[in-house]
């Protein structure tokens, strides 16, 4: 029975479920950076941000050029999008909806629902920017005026913020979420583009969305320094994660765009960049995003939105994409990717990403690393449209108008041969640079209170020919469990469903005080080597006082290969490591797991050992979870690699090679 620690569970501060990562113990360890806030203090800012009625980002529905000039398959797209919407109800969001996630934990009904009208609302405002005759503008004053109706504009998972808790939402009390600050931008966003427009369907409807957005967001964040998210007042010496930037951004846009008062707007942005400087703390200088992949989208992207709207509003006069560490949270996104949507997903991501290519391609611009604009350009061009890959207003807005200079631009995956972040104990490694030919290895360290956590360190993945062969399996659609103490009771969390040791039952243990000791990498041209003692991952029931796990991808003779030794207390019953497979898994070669999939081109993956020490089972998992089947469709297997009644002191060795290589 595999038993998992009733120790150190999650801290989840402020009441909400973005912050279930790193604990206030590791503060300490954070620099504190005013790279944003100090070059711009408010007299500085007040000069250098254009009035409102003077910041024109981008060319609004009435200025028809620019409009009538986009590529003529990205208008019909566009259009055709929101045509479908014509004549369309919009779904309502009733009480019982909202109360579903106290009753049941499921989120996904509501937020279904809740997303669904602002895809709409977002469909319906560029095809009206784009066509320019009228026809989609009642459709947008429904949706406008509906959500403006809403109680709350933020998700029924973040309500707990509020006095009242987690239930229905207080109205007297608006607080400020991801999705909260999203709404606020999207509107901020309409109103900008189609502003003379919306006063001819009524004069009210802008009216509403400035009383709106100012009652929900703009005063709210300018009077309160308690929301978790923003690392201020109490929360000063909180790590931060993705909710920092991604609101502050949504923020940042509504200030620009709705605030009316010039002293009031230059406070809300100078709080802002207060804000981004504790975001900024929470990073090593490598950039490394412990949240993984998935959430870079909404944090180190989000980040850059931020520089983008303060680059524009000041008519470039404000620019930081010189600073080596916003340059190295960038470049992130290319270290961890793998081959094609394939990316290293440890913590609470998927291994398979749509990331925002024209955002990407942008960045990288910006920074002047070619790595990025090559990734952001292949991504846009082997996505169906890049307005699929912007899920946001703010996003989606660049991507057209930059839509031809990135289809005429070169485009490749750049295939890094290899890559160490040390403030995040994560290394990527494959066979040569350029090429998904033959085998990669990507192993961590770290620790188990990272954000979005999951207790795995000492983990590791393997690919083949661009294809997955040993994986992290990921996590399931998120419901109340996910963010609450109950979390490690859920098997994707757990260190004995990723690629590491049980030992007599027991798994490693939730809390920063659960990680890796001794790490080490060294990386050349034969060889990428990390070497760690996981012995701390583990509570003291597992009876550990050294774990030593060295990963080592040989380019030369081709192989991977995993040494484990350890040390105990006391001889135990049972160890076992565990091999997380997509793969069809064969045990007919004895001393083998062999792994076979049509896209290893150099032939199957096969996993030695010592038959005499460890003997192999394999279970399948059979996948339920909607989330996971886009991955990884019905069915994953775990090989289960058993050592009975092992020596107190001893180890193991497995070689991972592919059988044509």
């Amino acid at each position: 029975m595999i038993r998992p620690s009733r120790r150190g569970f999650l801290a989840f501060g402020f009441g909400s479920p973005a912050f279930s990562g790193r604990s206030s113990s590791g503060a300490e360890e954070m620099k504190r950076r005013h790279l944003l806030a100090g070059a711009l203090p408010a007299e500085k800012l007040a000069g250098l941000i254009m009035p409102r009625t003077q910041w024109r980002p981008f060319p609004t529905a009435s200025e028809r050029s620019a409009w009538n000039h986009l590529p003529e398959a990205v208008r019909k797209e566009a259009i055709a999008a929101a045509e479908r919407h014509l004549g369309a109800t919009w779904e309502v969001l009733p009480a019982t909806l909202f109360l579903e996630f106290k009753r049941t934990g499921n989120r996904s009904h509501y937020e279904g629902v809740y997303n669904a009208r602002r895809g709409r609302l977002r469909e319906l405002v560029i095809a009206e920017c784009v066509e320019g005759k009228g026809r989609f503008l009642d459709p947008i004053a429904n949706g406008i005026w509906l959500i403006c109706e809403e109680t709350y504009w933020g998700y029924p998972a973040h309500v707990g913020v509020q006095k009242a808790g987690v239930g229905l939402p207080d109205v007297t009390e608006p607080t400020v979420d991801l999705f909260a600050a999203e709404t606020s931008a999207l509107l901020a966003w309409t109103d900008y583009l189609l502003g003379p427009l919306l006063n001819g369907v009524s004069p009210l409807l802008r009216k509403r969305i400035a009383w709106e957005i100012n009652r929900r967001i703009l005063t709210p964040n300018l009077e309160r320094d308690d929301f978790g998210w923003m690392g201020l007042g109490p929360n000063l010496n909180r790590p931060m994660n993705n909710w920092n930037p991604w609101i502050n951004s949504n923020w940042l846009t509504s200030v620009l765009l709705v605030e009316p008062d010039e002293k009031r707007r230059i406070a809300a942005i100078r709080k802002i960049l207060l804000s981004l400087d504790r975001f900024l703390d929470s990073y090593a200088d490598d950039g490394g995003c412990d949240e993984g992949p998935g959430y870079w989208g909404r944090a180190g992207a989000s980040l850059f939105d931020c520089l983008e709207l303060l680059y524009s509003a000041s008519g470039g006069k404000i620019q930081f994409y010189s600073h080596p560490l916003v340059g190295e949270i960038g470049r992130y996104i290319v270290r961890a990717h793998i081959a094609g949507d394939w990316y290293t997903n440890f913590a609470d991501a998927s291994a398979r990403n749509a990331i925002p290519g024209d955002l990407v391609f942008r960045y990288g611009a910006r920074i002047g690393d070619e790595n990025m604009r090559l990734l952001g350009a292949w991504a846009v061009k082997h996505a169906s449209s890049a307005r699929r890959s912007s899920e946001s207003l703010g996003r989606l807005l660049p991507a057209l108008f930059d839509w031809q200079e990135i289809e005429g631009a070169p485009a490749r995956q750049p295939l890094i041969r290899d890559a160490w972040m040390p403030g995040i104990q994560v290394m990527t490694a494959r066979m040569r640079a350029g090429s998904t030919d033959g085998l990669y290895l990507a192993a961590q360290g770290g620790h188990n209170a990272e954000s979005h956590n999951h207790n795995d360190v000492g983990n590791f993945i393997v690919f083949a020919d661009g294809e997955p062969a040993i994986i992290d399996v990921g996590v399931e659609t998120y419901s109340a469990k996910t963010f609450s103490r109950h979390r490690y009771e859920i098997w994707t969390m757990q260190s004995a469903f990723h690629n590491l040791p049980t030992i007599d039952g027991v798994m490693q243990g939730a809390g920063r005080e659960f990680a890796a000791r001794n790490v080490a990498c060294r990386l050349s041209e034969e060889l990428a080597e990390l070497r760690m003692d996981i012995a701390r991952a583990y509570p003291a029931e597992a009876g550990l006082k050294q774990w030593l796990r060295v990963f080592r991808l040989d380019r030369t003779k081709r192989f991977i290969e995993i040494a484990d030794e350890y040390a105990m207390e006391k001889p135990a019953r049972q160890v076992t490591l565990t091999l997380m497979t997509p793969c069809h898994v064969s045990t007919a070669t004895p001393g083998a797991v062999t792994l076979t999939h049509s896209g290893f081109r150099h032939g199957a993956v096969r996993v030695r050992f010592e038959p005499a020490t460890l003997k192999p089972v394999i279970e399948p998992v059979h996948i339920t979870d909607s989330r996971l089947k886009a991955v990884w469709g019905d069915l994953i297997y775990r090989v289960l690699l058993t050592a009975e009644r092992p020596p107190q002191t001893g180890g193991f060795r497995l070689r991972i090679a592919q059988e044509g290589a």
